[in-house]
């Protein structure tokens, strides 16, 4: 399998978005997927040159002079274990060089793959409505 890598969703569309946000609760649709992508400032995307299928993502939020927040990086569960996740990270941070701060929330058990591209662990502070986590529009409307 060959993968290809690409800032852009020119010919992406719902259904070469299956497949990611497992485990989570109230997953994202493959529509509000898209929507995601789209609004992000910086994205990086896997995609599998043979289906045309995303295998992994990353995207990041920035305010393109000090500071950007890279909120998801995900990969395929039948994809992982292949150097993906760890390219989309080299490519978003390698865009996001020129800042002064480039940071992430994660799990305790992910740490360690963050810290080998020189992040380092801190303390944050967040807000999770798992009602909400599915992006569909009606979610947003009250």
């Amino acid at each position: 399998m060959m993968i290809r890598y690409t800032d852009s969703i020119a010919d992406v569309g719902p259904g070469n978005l299956r497949g990611f946000f497992v485990g989570w609760p109230n997953p994202p649709s493959p529509e509000t997927h898209l929507r995601l992508l789209e609004n992000s400032d910086h994205i990086v995307l896997a995609i599998d040159d043979e289906t045309g299928n995303v295998v992994g993502f990353i995207t990041a939020i920035s305010d393109g002079v000090l500071c950007a927040y890279i909120p998801l990086l995900e990969v395929l569960p039948d994809h992982k274990g292949q150097g993906i996740g760890r390219e989309l990270t080299r490519r978003m941070l390698s865009v996001m060089s020129g800042l002064y701060m480039v940071d992430t929330i994660c799990d305790p058990e992910v740490a360690p793959f963050y810290e080998k591209f020189g992040m380092e662990r801190g303390i944050g502070m967040l807000i999770r409505r798992h009602e909400l986590q599915s992006g569909a529009e009606e979610d947003t409307r009250s």
